[in-house]
């Protein structure tokens, strides 16, 4: 199969209109831009609606528990750094239940790269506020509106001197696919935030609310300048950048261990290839 068809998985399962659905666009249309073929990239999830995203792509997948997919990342990432090891989840998901994970992951400087659908609530569980709601929010558990403050996952990312911090919307095609293929290149851990609108439970985080905000962060911004990405990360409200907010090239933890220094543990890569080639010529014997 050729172009993005390689990548085909089952039929999606997300209401009509959801955000998710660009973001899977972008997502295989950047993997193909990159010539990533399905054996050689894994995508670990957790649970709900973000989670399922590894059952619509054909490739290596692991879909474990919500809020645990970092580690499981950490793990094969390890076991086979020569793999790319992509981790999806929802805010909840990851800002949620596994906001513990994500401080260490981004302090290790792991080579994952993490696509967090943010939809500013709990899709799956049908409504109820999420670390990213804004403050005053009414939802269904929230009746007298959300009286936790607002995360802001970008900022905290910046002030952990996280290799790749990035922010798209779901609603800017060529935008968000030219962040993935950003985050794909990056040698240590990379976080991308996608603004993605829930449809059926979000009535306020709307596409129309969010057009009226976002806006591409110009060149004569300084990815690599700590201090003017945190400022630029802090930016919430009327006006919400998407694009490389910060970016350093401090070594990747698997790049500093000296016992996978000459291969990986597991060449799973080569293993694949070498199965795949043993096929096409008993295949063409069989011509």
């Amino acid at each position: 199969m050729e172009g993005v068809e390689k990548y085909l998985g089952e039929v999606p399962a997300w209401c009509p209109g959801c955000g998710n659905f660009a973001i899977l666009r972008a997502f295989k249309e950047a993997l193909d831009a990159e010539g990533i073929e399905p054996y050689r990239f894994c995508i670990v999830s957790g649970i709900g609606q973000a989670g399922k995203f590894p059952h619509y792509v054909r490739c290596n997948t692991f879909n474990g528990l919500h809020g645990r997919a970092l580690p499981v990342a950490t793990g094969i990432k390890l076991a086979n750094h020569e793999m790319l090891v992509v981790a999806v989840g929802g805010d909840g998901d990851m800002y949620g239940e596994g906001g513990n994970h994500l401080l260490h992951a981004i302090r290790r400087n792991i080579g994952v790269k993490l696509f967090v659908h943010d939809n500013q609530i709990y899709g799956l569980t049908k409504g109820q506020a999420s670390p990213t709601s804004m403050e005053g929010m009414v939802t269904k558990n929230q009746p007298l509106g959300v009286l936790s403050g607002q995360l802001n996952p970008m900022a905290m990312a910046v002030a952990l001197d996280c290799g790749f911090v990035a922010r798209g919307y779901a609603g800017d095609h060529e935008h968000l696919k030219a962040l993935i293929r950003s985050a794909f290149n990056h040698k240590g851990f990379s976080i991308v935030d996608i603004l993605q609108p829930c449809v059926s439970l979000n009535k306020v985080n709307t596409y129309e609310w969010y057009g009226k905000r976002v806006y591409h962060i110009g060149d004569d911004h300084d990815p690599s300048d700590r201090i003017k990405a945190f400022a630029r990360a802090l930016e919430w409200g009327d006006r919400i950048p998407i694009g490389i907010i910060y970016r350093n090239d401090r070594p990747s933890f698997e790049s500093r261990l000296p016992v996978i220094a000459a291969r990986p543990l597991v060449d799973g890569v080569g293993k694949w290839q070498e199965l795949r080639e043993k096929l096409a010529g008993s295949l063409n014997e069989f011509r």
